[in-house]
């Protein structure tokens, strides 16, 4: 399991603005990151449409996104990381101010 903690610039709401950019790609038939499982409020849970594993993510305190991936194989899960490091690299660079890894074992 890894997770990912996202701090954006001030007033940027990452977590809002992952949520939209998803929907826009999934209606335009070109995302790999999808929805997955059921609508929770300040949660969410994606697939990749390549990779077995998940990300689940959801909103914190400071406007702080904290994601945590993973992988039935955690031989596997670089490929979910590098999948959504490249997202949030892609649509989002302007509006960040780090990404931080944290690794853990279970």
């Amino acid at each position: 399991m890894i997770k990912v903690t996202i701090t954006p610039k001030s007033n940027e709401d990452v977590y809002g603005l992952l949520i939209q950019k998803e929907r826009t790609l999934r209606f335009k038939n070109q995302g790999t990151l999808h929805r997955a499982g059921p609508k929770r409020k300040d949660r969410e849970k994606w697939a990749h449409s390549s990779y077995y594993g998940w990300i689940q993510f959801q909103r914190c305190l400071g406007g702080v996104t904290v994601a945590v991936i993973q992988s039935k194989n955690a031989d596997s899960e670089w490929q979910l990381l590098t999948s959504f490091i490249g997202f949030l690299d892609r649509h989002f660079r302007d509006k960040l101010v780090s990404i931080t890894l944290t690794y853990d074992e279970e």
